[in-house]
């Protein structure tokens, strides 16, 4: 089996980026958000604050920012209307039936995209349909735990990736390959 993290490797971007400014463009409301988004990201960045940190304490922002959107369904599609068009080309060439897309990027953004693309394995951030919580921030080590509970006996032969921080799914592949761009090098 092929597995694929998907922002900056698949996707040209990152698309919960992207979808924060497809809203943006659409809601000038949320520009109020910007400085608080800025400020998680510095200090993440900075290993001021751990993921599960921003999430408790930046979580809610997003909750109460998409309960009070009135068609996210209808929105998604919109956003892979526009954006659909920045799927890497080299995967359309590699692309196998039992691919499995690992993401960091919410389940209900990136299941669209696979039924677009026909992709039925998405490992993805979980996400609560009816109060917009978080369940499982798919990152890091929690992508081990993630693609493990879905698919625990499976075997990685090779697996895709922009980012050394994806190092606890490229030790359990056979075979490991880092996405710049679209120069795809082997380093496992």
């Amino acid at each position: 089996m092929n597995v694929y993290d998907f922002d900056n490797t698949i996707y040209k971007g990152e698309s919960a980026i992207d979808f924060f400014v497809y809203y943006l463009k659409h809601d000038l409301k949320l520009l109020a958000y910007v400085p608080k988004v800025i400020v998680a990201l510095f200090r993440y960045k900075a290993r001021k604050i751990s993921i599960d940190e921003a999430l408790s304490e930046y979580g809610t922002l997003v909750e109460n920012y998409c309960r009070g959107i009135e068609d996210l369904q209808g929105d998604i599609e919109k956003f892979w209307d526009i954006n659909i068009k920045k799927i890497k080309p080299f995967y359309a060439d590699i692309r196998k039936d039992d691919d499995v897309i690992l993401s960091a990027g919410f389940d209900v953004v990136l299941e669209e995209m696979g039924r677009r693309m026909n992709i039925k394995n998405i490992v993805a951030t979980e996400t609560d349909r009816e109060n917009f919580k978080i369940l499982n921030f798919c990152f890091r080590e929690n992508k081990v735990k993630a693609f493990k509970a879905r698919y625990p006996d499976a075997v990685i032969e090779n697996f895709y990736t922009d980012s050394l921080n994806d190092q606890p799914i490229i030790d359990l592949a056979r075979n490991a390959y880092l996405v710049k761009g679209n120069k795809i090098t082997k380093i496992k």
